[in-house]
């Protein structure tokens, strides 16, 4: 196992910074960030923007031009050795004469998974990896949950009181979170591949579920999905105002209205006679969406719980109390004793305005 130094930390830790500011424009890409270090100085740095335009190493490399000469370069992820939109990242590596590659991790894309690494050695460039990988796999986890899983990652986000309902009995939910969460929620919308919601959702409330941030924030438009197997939901139409796309999900044996226009996509049904959620998962993954972030009732949030593909969950409390009569959380999870309880961890903590958010991960079956 390679020994790295303090100043190999170092480096590697500024180069995730790098990369994280890609968070809202970078995918289907994975985020990805360099920094070029000749004799202990920063010679170069950068970071993926989008797709199609200049990988971090080349955005780097034209930093530092003649002084990339020996350098050593450190990039969150392996440079790839195949052509794209652009060209490989190796190969510019190689050409630019540095001296020695340090990456988080490997990349498990099919056209790269080592190669890049193969074609740096075999130009006579050191090459290690593996420094800070657990930190570079979590800024990529929806990357890699596709490519690796066939699905993408997926995050239900939810607002409660603190004493877990989040809607009065008639449905009535405005506003549970404050001003400060819902523009926190913007931000992580933006981070996402698509924004998915279920029919019950559009019946009841006919969100916009779009990004709305500053104009001068640069940010890719999520993708809307709507799960409606039957497709009652097409006369509401703010899901599909403004520019954000949005997709409808619909049973194989649903008839489709006449001129109905509208992007969709038929799946099967499970054995509830509900959408096939791991189907609708796999599709989405296909059209390459890294992220999923849902926002939903207790109905379809349950759902996603008790099929096991939720990988996080994105919770704002409220000071507040709804009473026994407010709506859950989840539905349907079937938990009448201690032993079918479900584990979460506590990723992390944080106060936004008055309330409190918390994200989570279930945890592991032991």
């Amino acid at each position: 196992m390679t020994d790295f130094t303090a100043d190999d930390h170092r480096f590697m830790a500024q180069a995730l910074r790098l990369a994280e500011r890609g968070a809202w424009t970078t995918r289907p890409n994975p985020m990805v960030g360099c920094v070029l270090v000749a004799s202990g100085e920063v010679v170069g740095e950068g970071f993926h923007v989008q797709k199609g335009g200049p990988h971090a190493e080349v955005v780097a490399l034209q930093a530092a031009g003649d002084r990339a000469r020996g350098a050593t370069a450190y990039v969150t992820l392996e440079p790839c050795a195949h052509t794209g939109s652009t060209g490989p990242c190796a190969d510019a590596l190689i050409a630019a004469g540095v001296s020695r590659v340090v990456a988080a991790m490997r990349d498990p894309f099919p056209q790269v998974d080592g190669a890049g690494f193969d074609q740096l050695r075999a130009a006579g460039i050191e090459v290690e990896s593996g420094l800070m990988e657990t930190q570079a796999r979590a800024l990529n986890r929806g990357f890699l949950s596709r490519i690796e899983r066939g699905r993408p990652w997926l995050r239900i986000k939810l607002a409660c009181s603190i004493d877990g309902r989040t809607a009065m009995a008639n449905g009535d939910s405005k506003w549970i979170s404050g001003d400060a969460s819902r523009a926190d929620v913007m931000r992580w919308r933006a981070r996402a591949g698509a924004l998915l919601t279920g029919s019950g959702t559009v019946l009841a409330d006919d969100p916009q579920l779009t990004v709305r941030l500053n104009e001068d924030t640069p940010f890719a438009v999520p993708l809307r999905v709507v799960l409606d197997a039957g497709l009652a939901t097409i006369a509401r139409g703010n899901v599909r105002d403004g520019a954000a796309p949005t997709l409808y999900v619909h049973a194989h044996d649903t008839k489709v209205p006449h001129g109905f226009d509208a992007p969709r996509v038929s799946m099967p049904r499970g054995a509830d006679g509900q959408l096939d959620l791991h189907a609708v998962l796999a599709t989405l993954g296909e059209g390459g969406i890294n992220e999923i972030q849902v926002e939903a009732g207790a109905t379809l949030s349950g759902a996603f719980l008790r099929a096991g593909l939720v990988d996080e969950l994105l919770l704002y409390v409220a000071p507040m109390l709804l009473g026994e009569r407010g709506r859950p959380l989840f539905d349907g999870l079937g938990i009448d004793t201690m032993a079918q309880r479900l584990h979460l961890q506590t990723i992390e903590t944080r106060q936004v305005g008055d309330d409190l958010r918390l994200l989570l991960r279930p945890k592991p079956a032991s």
